[in-house]
């Protein structure tokens, strides 16, 4: 009974903590610092090898490149407004790459968002 107890109690603090760790994540919002050092960061991972992109980034570039065929000729894309803040102030043009998206995506990542 008493392990029973305790096991139920270990619970109760894994979930607790689990949630307490994972709340004050949730509303961060990445800073222009934070964004311009991904930014920045990114060129130097792709050179490097380090990003790995996914389905995702594939798929997200895609749009990106049809969106900016929309554009006139020469218009540098703006940055990406994003609820992600994974990929939130991302460049525009780097938007275009999946690995630029991986390599900012990582960055973003390890920065805490």
């Amino acid at each position: 009974m008493v392990m029973r107890a305790r096991s139920a109690l270990v619970l109760v603090l894994t979930v607790l903590g689990s949630l307490a760790a994972t709340l004050p994540a949730a509303g961060q919002v990445p800073t222009t610092a934070d964004v311009a050092a991904c930014n920045d960061e990114a060129p130097q991972a792709i050179k490097t090898g380090r990003a790995s992109p996914t389905t995702g980034d594939h798929a997200r570039a895609a749009r990106a490149r049809s969106d900016a065929s929309a554009n006139a000729p020469g218009v540098v894309s703006a940055v990406i407004e994003s609820s992600d803040p994974q990929i939130h102030g991302m460049e525009g043009e780097g938007a275009k790459s999946p690995v630029y998206q991986a390599a900012y995506r990582s960055c973003m990542r390890r920065k805490g968002f």
